[in-house]
């Protein structure tokens, strides 16, 4: 009898044996996964278990096989999709649908993290690309930025083509100091320097930021940009150190993505025109004479009235952007190939703004650990900028002559092309229109490349290392000229030429070892790293005066100058960052940067920067019942 019980034991256990080992096993599942609102496959979805980093994403088809624990829970990610969390053993087919709040979206915080923005504890403001460039196609990333910043300051500097665009994030200023926040693209640090022509050199200008010079963010192509966003607070911006004491930008362009090669051709056909302008007053001859004496009213009586506002202004300049795209690629491989030309006339003769881009981005999956990625851009840009700052001793604002011209005056040259002298102004506006020269051009190229490779990747932790390293290169060559017969510069300059070369060089490289953990509910990203920034300046400026009648040449005068400064900077930092996230309830972010800048008295003394913050997503926790409200949150942040 007892052999009988034991043998039947030992029939159960090894019935039981293949079944505990089978339900140790992982599960295979597979899918295709489709936009809601189409039907079309969604390539690159993120597909993990939750809790790991166990995953994979979507092929060109939208398809995905996975192996997975039993039990296990697989969450859908894609930006600009709502994440969905699926049991494994109902996963299979997914239709993803647009996420309108954008909680899911994820954002930059760090030199080398990212979080999603419902569980953000600092101030960041994002623009798509449908909202940078909308229906209508703005000339320059700064202009098409107005409006849809909140606490961003845009303030025109002039209105003529190609920029001139000064960007404050609101409680940054400064008297005398750069109060530009550090603008910062595909890892790139961007120089926007507002680079001077030496126009107050002929005009009377005070400094030279009165020439109205665009600044250099007006070289990037709108269209180019997939988002923008915007680190406003200390908090969020100390982790980039010093530069970023008036805020940081970070600019990201279009890559390319899985499936059958898109190509987009776009024209853009637009018209530049002064909505309002002030008009003439009704002059008669009582009115002259109460406003200037009876003195003027003779010459009034001889003379037509001109209104030289609308003769100045009253162009309607033709704006025309072209713009060419392609992207697409493989499981390995993506590409976004991209290039416009942007031609755009100003509203006064001999103003107008032109601009070359080419890009490519690629990105390369050199093995399921491994990937490259560059970005590549060269743009080329002429501008002619005219003669409307505030140069109001050298007899060169148009505006400002403008004010003190009498309508009834005659300024036209005559039939052999001499320009009158202006009786009440110190310089004559059609002239300075038509003969005079404010020029700039410039030649640029950015590069990046960026190298991540995974090192440990297990169930629970993945250690990441990350390298990026940027150039900026450009040339701005500037080119001013007064002839010689303006009547501010006969018997004083006798004309003027200034040619300027400014040489920008920006190097920087980030490393960094990224090590997330998984321990339950509680999800904790450690990063570590260095830092590396070198910007190189060279201006070189040359001037002429005494103009030999009707030359253009600097060798052509009688005196000459020139104008060098050299400048080079080298920062050098220690970064290290902690996220914690439990359960999406309460997420706390704790850093410090320790730099070290030839800026400093000692270029050797470290300084920091520290950075803490901490956010809770009440409708995260379970008491939480309010249908009504799906985000309520809590955050403090320090800096």
């Amino acid at each position: 009898m007892m052999k009988n019980y034991l043998k039947r034991k030992l029939m159960v256990l090894a019935f039981m044996v293949p079944i505990s080992f089978l339900m140790a096993q992982d599960v295979r599942v597979s899918g295709t996964v489709t936009d809601a609102s189409n039907g079309e496959p969604l390539p690159g979805v993120t597909v993990l278990v939750k809790g790991t980093t166990n995953g994979t994403i979507t092929g060109i088809n939208g398809e995905y096989e996975l192996a997975v624990p039993s039990g296990s829970t697989l969450v859908f990610s894609s930006i600009g999709y709502s994440s969905q969390e699926v049991a494994a053993s109902d996963a299979g087919d997914l239709a993803m649908t647009t996420d309108v709040t954008n909680l899911d979206e994820v954002v930059v915080t760090g030199l080398a993290t990212s979080v999603k923005r419902s569980n953000l504890a600092n101030s960041v403001s994002s623009v798509s690309s449908e909202e940078l460039t909308g229906m209508t196609n703005q000339g320059t990333v700064d202009g098409a930025l107005y409006g849809k910043l909140t606490g961003v300051n845009l303030t025109s500097i002039s209105g003529a083509p190609g920029g001139g665009i000064a960007m404050r994030l609101r409680g940054i200023s400064s008297i005398k100091g750069n109060n530009q926040p550090l603008v910062i693209i595909d890892g790139i640090y961007m120089s926007n320097a507002e680079v001077p022509s030496g126009l107050r050199f002929a005009s009377g200008a005070n400094r030279p930021n009165e020439e109205q010079a665009s600044n250099r963010l007006a070289d990037l192509d709108p269209n180019d940009i997939q988002n923008i966003e915007v680190l406003k607070g200390a908090s969020a911006a100390a982790i980039y150190g010093t530069r970023a004491n008036a805020g940081v930008i970070i600019i990201t362009t279009k890559r390319g993505s899985q499936g059958r090669t898109q190509f987009s051709l776009s024209q853009d056909v637009g018209f530049s025109k002064a909505v309002r302008l002030k008009g003439l007053r009704d002059w008669n001859a009582t009115n002259v004479a109460s406003t200037f004496g009876d003195g003027e009213v003779a010459a009034f009586n001889a003379g037509e009235v001109v209104d030289y506002e609308k003769e100045l202004f009253g162009e309607t300049g033709l704006i025309t952007n072209t713009n060419f795209s392609a992207r697409g690629g493989s499981d390995k491989t993506t590409f976004f190939l991209g290039g416009s030309v942007r031609d755009e006339e100003g509203i006064m003769k001999n103003t107008g703004f032109k601009r070359y881009n080419i890009r490519a981005n690629i990105d390369h999956r050199i093995s399921d650990r491994v990937k490259i990625s560059s970005s590549s851009s060269f743009i080329r840009s002429e501008t002619s900028r005219g003669f409307t700052g505030n140069e109001n001793e050298g007899g060169l604002a148009v505006i400002y002559n403008l004010a003190y011209t009498r309508p009834w005056y005659n300024l036209y040259p005559d039939a052999d092309g001499n320009y009158p002298d202006n009786p009440a102004a110190s310089g004559n506006m059609l002239l300075v229109r038509d003969k005079a020269r404010n020029e700039d051009k410039v030649n640029r190229t950015l590069q990046s490349l960026a190298f991540e490779a995974d090192l440990i990747q297990k169930d629970d932790q993945k250690l990441t290392f990350k390298w990026q390293g940027g150039l900026d290169f450009f040339v701005d060559e500037t080119f001013v000229y007064v002839p010689e017969f303006h009547q501010a510069q006969v018997g004083n300059q006798n004309g003027y030429i200034g040619a300027g070369k400014n040489v920008f060089t920006n190097l920087n490289y980030t490393a960094f070892l990224v090590h997330d953990i998984f321990l339950g509910d509680l999800a904790l990203t450690t990063s570590a790293g260095i830092s590396y920034l070198n910007f190189k300046r060279e201006f070189l400026y040359n001037e002429a005066t005494q103009l030999i009648p009707g030359q253009t040449n600097l060798t052509q005068s009688g005196a000459k100058d020139i104008i060098q400064d050299l400048q080079n900077e080298e920062e050098f930092g220690f970064i290290f960052q902690e996220q914690a996230n439990y359960n999406d309830q309460l997420i706390g972010t704790v850093g410090i940067r320790m730099d070290k800048s030839s800026l400093n008295g000692d270029p050797n003394k470290y300084y920091s920067f520290l950075k803490a913050s901490i956010a809770a997503n009440i409708h995260n926790f379970d008491f939480w019942s309010v249908d009504q409200i799906n985000q309520l949150k809590v955050r403090v942040a320090y800096g």
